[in-house]
């Protein structure tokens, strides 16, 4: 069997996330010459890509960035690595044609597919300079949107973190050395390994043992500051 008729009896499951109907009629025109992809779902925005994805795990996911409520770069980051993207631009079939035959040789395993944790990968997409303002995370098909300004602090816990908010945690699989590039560094802190703190949430550095601090937050937590760390939020509160 030829690798064109084996993609045709193993068909490509596919799902179209875009929240503009005629992109999505133009997306199903130029999909109707390729029977080896089985369109499995149309989602018309982020929340219902997300669901989509966790529920139908497809093969490939065509994705429009420029999204109302959950935009490209936060679907990006809450469905995991599992599946193909193709980024949904302005471009006619012929561009199209190359981008989704790039997809199925990675599908067939002749061309290899960079497993970049979707964090970074979104991170990699984002305009340069462009720091978040909001954190979308994932708990299980549901999805909440944590705004940047009520972040406390967040802190390494394997290969996630936990999101310090409003009195609650949030655990989103991140390293928290991605976490820090994304957010804007006049507002947030990396004052230990494991710790990020949101400076306007600082009241006081006290020492805690011998050479070593604590940040008290105005909530009352306390956050453990390395030696660099230190150097960091004393050359910041000395400002």
């Amino acid at each position: 069997m030829s690798p064109d008729a084996a993609i045709t009896a193993k068909k490509i499951r596919a799902v179209i996330v875009d929240d503009e109907e005629l992109a999505r009629q133009v997306l199903r025109e130029f999909l109707a010459t390729h029977p080896e992809i089985e369109l499995i779902a149309e989602c018309a925005n982020g929340f219902e890509a997300v669901k989509a994805v966790t529920e139908l795990k497809p093969d490939l996911l065509f994705l429009d960035i420029q999204m109302p409520k959950l935009d490209g770069f936060e679907v990006l980051e809450l469905i995991g690595n599992d599946l193909h993207v193709i980024f949904l631009k302005p471009f006619g079939a012929d561009r199209f044609e190359a981008a989704l035959n790039r997809a199925k040789e990675r599908l067939r395993g002749k061309e290899p597919h960079a497993a970049m944790p979707p964090t970074e990968l979104a991170a990699a997409a984002r305009p340069p300079a462009q720091y978040l303002d909001r954190i979308p995370v994932r708990d299980g098909p549901r999805v909440f949107i944590i705004p940047v300004a009520k972040l406390d602090y967040a802190e390494a816990q394997d290969d996630y973190v936990a999101l310090c908010a409003e009195g609650k945690k949030h655990l989103k699989q991140q390293t928290i050395s991605s976490l820090e590039s994304a957010l804007d560094p006049s507002r947030f802190l990396r004052i230990h390994r494991s710790y990020i703190v949101n400076l306007e949430r600082v009241t006081k550095v006290e020492p805690y043992a011998k050479d070593s601090h604590v940040a008290v937050l105005s909530t009352g937590v306390q956050l453990p500051v390395s030696r660099a760390g230190y150097a960091r939020l004393r050359a910041f509160l000395d400002r």
